[in-house]
């Protein structure tokens, strides 16, 4: 039996780093912390990432890497269900890499090449959001005359979508930092994985009720209830619990 190839030390500091910071936030965690959780020297870690902002960077670019073919395949959707898997799994990479959206002000203040590569991010994803919408008109789901008449109504309607998208986008990137600000406890923890995605997806959907035909408005309201986590409804309803559920690591240098 042939055994695997151990991991690069270099992609496990860059597996516990991202770990790290989606759990604790960026800020909150040093190099010496992410050497001590691997077990391994500060030395051994600065040989493979000589600085925590050239670490960022190099999650960042992955990060990019795996959203690139997701935003290139949003013109293939035809009506709302292909919509929700494009949106969902959108979501699901903005999760993967969420401390990037959650400390988001501080990191661009400092980061000269996440400040030019989340701008470029930010606006292919709202592209192909566009890009989606356009091709769900082609495919007859959205209706140009519904919220747009005259004889400027094609017009009227394509800056509408553009308006959409953006919502969408705006949506689906930071809606991460409302979720923490209501419950910075908790939001951002492992295991509120499903609701957040589902969140999101229904989010950034739900905005499309009014401009589609009606069989496919139908088909997405049907999606919004079978999809809706009922654990989001049940923690709306309870009181904030304020207790931590984990301490931050302690400061390593």
């Amino acid at each position: 039996m042939t055994r695997k190839a151990p991991r690069r030390t270099a992609e496990r500091i860059q597996e516990t780093a991202l770990a790290l910071f989606n759990r604790y936030g960026e800020p909150q965690v040093s190099t010496g912390q992410i050497a001590a959780e691997m077990g391994i020297s500060a030395g051994n870690l600065h040989y493979h990432h000589p600085s925590k902002d050239g670490l960022v960077n190099t999650l960042f670019d992955h990060h990019l890497e795996a959203l690139s073919p997701l935003l290139t395949a949003a013109s293939d959707a035809r009506d709302v269900e292909d919509a929700w898997f494009f949106t969902h799994s959108l979501a699901e990479r903005i999760w993967d890499c969420r401390f990037l959206y959650r400390d988001l002000s501080l990191l661009l203040q400092r980061n000269r090449h996440l400040e030019q590569g989340m701008r470029r991010l930010m606006l292919a994803q709202t592209a192909a959001l566009r890009q989606l919408l356009d091709s769900l008109q082609a495919q007859g789901a959205l209706e140009p005359g519904r919220l747009a008449e005259g004889p400027d109504a094609a017009r009227d309607f394509a800056a509408q979508l553009d308006q959409l998208a953006t919502t969408q986008s705006v949506l689906l990137s930071l809606g991460l930092s409302h979720d923490y600000a209501l419950d910075p406890r908790h939001a951002l923890e492992p295991e509120q994985l499903q609701n957040a995605v589902l969140r999101a997806a229904a989010q950034s959907l739900a905005l499309l009720l009014p401009y589609l035909v009606p069989a496919q408005q139908t088909l997405l309201r049907h999606l919004l209830r079978a999809y809706q986590p009922e654990a989001i409804l049940l923690r709306e309803r309870q009181p904030l619990n304020t207790e931590p559920r984990h301490e931050r690591p302690e400061k390593t240098v």
